[in-house]
This record gives structure tokens, sequence and C-alpha cells, in this order.
């Protein structure tokens, strides 16, 4: 981790911007923003390092000796991209989903689809063992997508349980930190509480995501720095078996009507001729064409700066 120059910690910011973007739709990983994009093992690497070892140095050291061990100005011009991508573009996607689903889930599902192709890349060495959790991983990530959604009632301590369950699910590519908030009844609150400036009912969530992604960093270096390959394949399959959620067409199996709108419970992935309605499907292969080039532009400019 080289020391960066003011104009390459606004790119980082920007990645940020991109991993907010993602999280916040229920299907898409901010872990797989970080992974295309090259920072996924700095991200884990410098979330690990938050222990209070690092905070002795605070009061051995000094504020900057911590700061530099933490590798402080890397998290914050990712949080900072975050942060803001998720207040200002909650409204603009929420109203996306509503109106234009197949649209967008269509460049998601090009950018996810160029994603496995990247990361399984990342495998140096293909074994038995390494195609078997490939494929589970995928089989797991392809059950969790076809949970149904639950209605809560969210009390602060759900919030805060809540908050550490989806961060997990979002450093992890392919696993949504949004979707795992829809299972669990939350999403729908929390898009209200950011449009609605919730302070207390956010500051529980964040709280409850500081200590799972504390927790869950640590396991991931572990993994990283041990069984690289293995954990790669699991990654991939992670990233394949989420595609079904973002399949652009669907069918309703089950809803129900609160308030006067529709509320999705369950449906299934459906071929686009079988779509009630106007399958798009045009302008949905020319957006997951975008998609999907974004990613492979992304990884040549990665190649071409590294040389």
């Amino acid at each position: 981790m080289g020391k960066r120059t003011l104009k390459e910690y606004f790119v980082v910011g920007l990645k940020g911007v991109a991993m907010g973007a993602a999280d916040v739709v229920p299907g898409v990983s901010g872990g797989t923003i970080a992974f295309i994009s090259g920072i996924y093992e700095e991200l884990i690497d410098s979330i690990s390092k938050v222990n209070l070892k690092t905070l002795k140095l605070l009061k051995e050291e000094g504020f900057l000796s911590m700061w530099g061990a933490l590798n402080g100005n890397f998290l914050l011009s990712l949080v900072i991209g975050i942060a803001l991508s998720i207040i200002s573009l909650a409204r603009v996607i929420k109203h996306l989903l509503e109106n234009q689903p197949i649209l967008i889930w269509s460049f998601f599902f090009g950018l996810v689809l160029a994603s496995i192709i990247y990361v399984a890349k990342q495998i140096t060495k293909w074994r038995p063992g390494t195609i078997f959790l490939l494929v589970a991983g995928a089989l797991a990530a392809y059950f969790i997508t076809t949970l149904t959604p639950q209605d809560a009632n969210p009390s602060y301590p759900y919030v805060f349980l809540s908050g550490a369950l989806a961060i997990c699910a979002m450093i992890l590519p392919g696993i949504s930190g949004s979707f795992i908030l829809l299972l669990l009844g939350m999403y729908k609150p929390v898009l209200d509480a950011i449009n609605d400036k919730n302070v207390v009912l956010l500051i529980t969530l964040i709280s409850g995501a500081v200590v799972g992604l504390l927790s869950f960093s640590r396991i991931l270096k572990w993994l990283f720095d041990h069984y690289q390959n293995l954990t790669l394949a699991v990654l991939t399959g992670f990233i394949l078996g989420s595609l079904n959620k973002i399949w652009p067409w669907k069918e309703v199996l089950e809803s129900e009507i609160i308030n006067g709108k529709t509320k999705i419970l369950k449906e299934k992935s459906i071929l686009p001729g079988s779509y009630e309605g106007d399958p798009q499907i045009l302008w949905a292969l020319l957006l997951a064409l975008a998609g999907f080039m974004f990613i492979i532009l992304l990884e040549k400019l990665a190649v071409k700066k590294n040389n």
C-alpha cells in the first residue's frame, strides 16, 4: 500500500460511490465492485487492523501513527464515497427499481456476469476442491435468492443485528447486503430512514454494521492469507449463484396489497418470451452489454496501471 496522491484518493472515493450504488440494489454486492476495482484485499486488510493493538498506538505514538497503521486515508476516502452514494442515490434507485426494473436489472446482470469471469481469473490453481467449493458457493447463494422476504416490526436490537448480518454479506462479492436486509424485512425501513432522516435507527444500524464488519473482516483476511484460491472459488460461486436474483424477467408468485401498493413476496426467473408485458429485450440487451463492457474496461485499466 504505497502512498497515494490526492488524485488517487479521489479515485478511491469514486470506487466507494460505485460500491454504495451497488449496495442500495437488492442483489448486487458492493464487495463485487471492490473486487473488480482492485481494492478488495486492501479493504479487508485495512478493516482487520482496527483492533486494540492499533488503538494502543494512539496512546503511545500519537494519532498520525495510528492513522497510518489503519490505512486511514484509504478507508476515509472509501467511506465518504459510499456514504455520499447511498444518501444521494437511494431515492433514485428506488424509483428506477419500481418503474424500470427490467432495464436496471439488465445493467447489473451484465456487470455481475463480467465480474464472475474477472474473479475466476484470479484463481491460479484449479483442483477438485476448488471446483467443489465454487459449486457449493453457487448453490448456497442461489438458495438464498429463493428465500421469501419477511416482514419486520423493527426493534432496536433487531435493527442492530440486521446491520451486523447485512454488512457481512455486503463485503462478500456476490452476496448483497441489501438483499439480506430485504430477507430480514428491514430493506424498506432502512430506505425510509434514509429518506426521512431517522437518525436513531440509522445509528443503531451502523453500530451493528461496525461490529459485524470488524469481526468478519478478520476471518476473511485469514482465509485470503492461508487459502486464497479456495476463498476465491467460494466467492466466484457466490457471484454466480446471485445471478438468479438479478435476472431481469420475473414472474410474481406471491404478493399482497399494503396501503394501496403491491408488495412482492415471492417471484421466479422466467424467459423474456414468457414475461407478461413489454420485455424490452433490445434495451435490456444493450444495458446488459454496457454493464459487461464497463467491467472489462475497469479490468483493462487496472492491468494497464499495474504495468
